[in-house]
This record gives C-alpha cells, sequence and structure tokens, in this order.
C-alpha cells in the first residue's frame, strides 16, 4: 500500500517540539531516506533539529499570519524543493479560558487559537494542492496528514480539521493524493504547557506514540487512531468513512 515511505520530500509544519519534532526526526530514519523539510517559529530549535545533517531542511514560518504571507512561503518553498510531496500538519496552541470569567478572557487569544489550529491549515492545504495535483497528473503520490485528536470522534460536535480530512479524501479520491489524519489521544507534550498534570495517568509517552503512529504512515492508513483513541474509533467511527465517500460518489455521479 501507498505510505509515507514513497515520499521524496516531507514538509512537517509545527517541527520545533513535541509530535511534529518526534515524527520530522523518525520520518527522516525511514529506510527511503526522504529528505524532511522541520518548519516553524523558532529558528534556533529549527537549526538544532537540523544540525549536522543535511537531510533536515528548515523553512521557518508562524502560521498565524495573512493569506497573503503564506501563499509567498508556500510558493518559495515549492520553488526551493520541487520534490516537495508530503505535509504533517502539527502546529498547534491552547490556550485555557474560563468562561465562568467572561472578562478575564482575551479574545486575541481565541482568534489566535482558532487561526493557528484550523484555519492556517485549511489555507496550507489549498496553497500546497495545485503542486500536489500537478504530481498526481505525473503519477507520482503525494500525502496530506492532519493532526487531529481523539477528541475528534466522540459523540461531540465533529471538529473542524476531522469532518475536512473526511471531506478531502473524498473528494480527491480519484488522484494520487492520499489524506492520512492521525488521530493522537492525550500525549505528553509542549502543548499543555504544564497545566493539565492532574491527567498525567492519561498521557501516552511521546516515543510510543511517535511508534505507532510511524507506522500507519509507513502502512498508508487513511485513518490512524492512536493509543486509547484506538477503542472510540472502533465505537464511533466504524463504516463513517466509507459511507461519506460513497454518498460523494453518488452526488458527483448525478452532477456529471
Amino acid at each position: 500500500m501507498t505510505g509515507i515511505k514513497d515520499a521524496k520530500c516531507v514538509l512537517v509544519i509545527g517541527a520545533t517540539a513535541g509530535i511534529g519534532r518526534a515524527l520530522a526526526l523518525a520520518i527522516h530514519n525511514l529506510e527511503n531516506k526522504p529528505t524532511v523539510i522541520v518548519a516553524g517559529r523558532r529558528q534556533e530549535r529549527l537549526d538544532d533539529i537540523a544540525k549536522g545533517d543535511s537531510g533536515v531542511k528548515t523553512a521557518r514560518v508562524d502560521i498565524n499570519t495573512t493569506h497573503e504571507k503564506l501563499k509567498e512561503f508556500v510558493e518559495d518553498l515549492v520553488k526551493k524543493h520541487p520534490d516537495l510531496d508530503a505535509v504533517i500538519l502539527s502546529s498547534g496552541i491552547q490556550h485555557i479560558f474560563d468562561f465562568t470569567k467572561p472578562e478575564t478572557i482575551d479574545m486575541s487569544k481565541v482568534d489566535d487559537e482558532f487561526n493557528t489550529n484550523y484555519v492556517a491549515i485549511i489555507k496550507l492545504i489549498t496553497l500546497l494542492l495545485p503542486h500536489f495535483l500537478k504530481l498526481s497528473a505525473q503519477g507520482r503520490p503525494s500525502f496530506i496528514v492532519p493532526i487531529t485528536s481523539g477528541l475528534a470522534i466522540t459523540p461531540k460536535p465533529d471538529p473542524g480539521l476531522h469532518s475536512l480530512s473526511l471531506s478531502l479524501r473524498a473528494q480527491l479520491a480519484k488522484t494520487k493524493v492520499h489524506v492520512m489524519e492521525i488521530m493522537p489521544p492525550y500525549v505528553r507534550d509542549t502543548l499543555d504547557q504544564g497545566t493539565a498534570s492532574h491527567l498525567s495517568k492519561f498521557w501516552m509517552p511521546l516515543d510510543e506514540f511517535t511508534k505507532e503512529a510511524l507506522n500507519g504512515l509507513v502502512e498508508g492508513k487513511p485513518e490512524i487512531p492512536v493509543g486509547f483513541v484506538v477503542k472510540a474509533y472502533d465505537k464511533y467511527e466504524a463504516g463513517k468513512r466509507e459511507h461519506l465517500e460513497e454518498g460523494f460518489k453518488m452526488i458527483s455521479g448525478m452532477e456529471s
């Protein structure tokens, strides 16, 4: 099955720490030795990851920015790395808001969180798709890998990136652009910023998570639930993806 082992050049957005950094290094160590571009806000951390390794490139970017600046970033990246054929979207920020004290809520932080965790991801995917579709027309596979959350498959309202992943996969089914969604459990990394130590008994060690997620990417699984998320996935998601894809095929057939 086509998987990340078939990629030649992998961009990891949000690679300076935690899940993004761990996956970037793990993918770089695969047998096919793809070029890995680590991207993030902190240049010193990027330089530390790439230190002494010609197969790891760096790209400084803060995705919480304007559409035009993101467009410039993607165009420059594709120009420098025409073999770019995979993107892993691992950027994320998390604030704690207490709505029982609405006067304490900083709306600029709300804007930043939605933009970084969702809006900017949609923009990056949209900006990269013309390049990936061009590769598809040449017979080459490419990969879009959003990292969502185990919360995306509980009975709560569908979080945006999970829904986006389902829709993208259905619409791109006739191309060689593969959408593989990673659904982590609670992984001990820098995202929690020390605010959830009481959840430590639920944490999955980062190295265990990375191993399971990488196996799913190598196998080319469209959806990669990890750790305790597997049980929730089996309970709430069974058949959902296939049902949506069949529905999209039917609608497409009616329109053609």
